[in-house]
């Protein structure tokens, strides 16, 4: 399994997995345009993308889905809650619901979605099971705190792209209005650097080698700092040795393979 984060941030999130020939996107938040220069930028094959799976209705997590499905013919996945809040695609035969624990089988691949915090309508997330060499790498943003179908996740993954969107004090003191601010920090809102760390400290098994802090906010956090609170944390964990990196709004992550 190979899989890279396309963009991630609040200007637009695109996550590519793929096994053999076939693989998925974890949301479409950048336009088509942008999805096919960065596919080519990384030498891989848009027509082996079979599904485009919709974690909730936000535009930085729709912008492309509609366009990019119907050039390539893709079926695009969401919940009840998504499907009826955003406008998804004008092809309606290419959106099938799923419900909010469902898993799909898609060739080698196993997607399951689960249940998360956050203000939208139907809001999932999903893990992506290699089924021949039983490796998961999951996609978890847009989440206020770490609930425990997250956690489960976080305990079977071999790979994490992981919302870590800002650091706290830079919250507070960021320029934000205080309405804004609260919402980011609520239970509903974004994870913090702090929330991020303290789940994978506390939930992460000796397997899980690459984590990806993801959704890192422009205003309120740096990739630095977002790194630095991570590794300082994860020094408690003597048996995980996890590579920590960062996934950008302007720019694709490198490819990571899996197993």
């Amino acid at each position: 399994m190979r899989v890279c984060a396309l963009a991630s941030g609040s200007a637009g999130n695109c996550f590519y997995i793929e096994k053999g020939n076939s693989a998925v996107l974890v949301d479409a938040g950048i336009s088509a345009k942008t999805i096919n220069e960065r596919l080519n930028a990384m030498k891989l094959e848009a027509n082996k993308i079979k599904g485009i799976f919709v974690t909730h209705e936000h535009i930085d997590h729709i912008r492309g889905v509609d366009v990019f499905a119907r050039q390539m013919e893709i079926p695009i996945f969401a919940t009840k809650g998504t499907i009826e809040n955003g406008f998804l695609c004008s092809q309606e035969e290419l959106i099938n619901r799923i419900k909010n624990n469902e898993s799909v089988d898609i060739d080698g691949l196993r997607i399951e979605s689960f249940l998360k915090s956050h203000k939208a309508a139907e809001p999932i997330s999903f893990s992506v099971v290699d089924k021949e060499k039983n490796k998961i790498a999951s996609v978890i943003t847009d989440l206020g705190y770490s609930c425990k179908n997250v956690n489960d996740a976080i305990s079977v993954s071999d790979f994490l792209f992981l919302e870590s969107n800002h650091d706290i004090k830079m919250l507070e003191n960021g320029p934000y209005p205080y309405f804004l601010k609260k919402w980011v920090a609520s239970d509903n809102g974004h994870l913090s650097n702090k929330q991020a760390a303290l789940a994978v400290l506390e939930y992460s098994n000796p397997k899980l080698k690459n984590v990806v802090l993801s959704h890192l906010s422009q205003k309120n956090n740096l990739p630095s700092v977002a790194i630095k609170t991570f590794r300082s944390l994860m020094k408690e964990r003597n048996d995980v040795n996890s590579n920590i990196s960062v996934s950008l709004n302007d720019i694709p992550t490198k490819l990571f393979s899996i197993g």
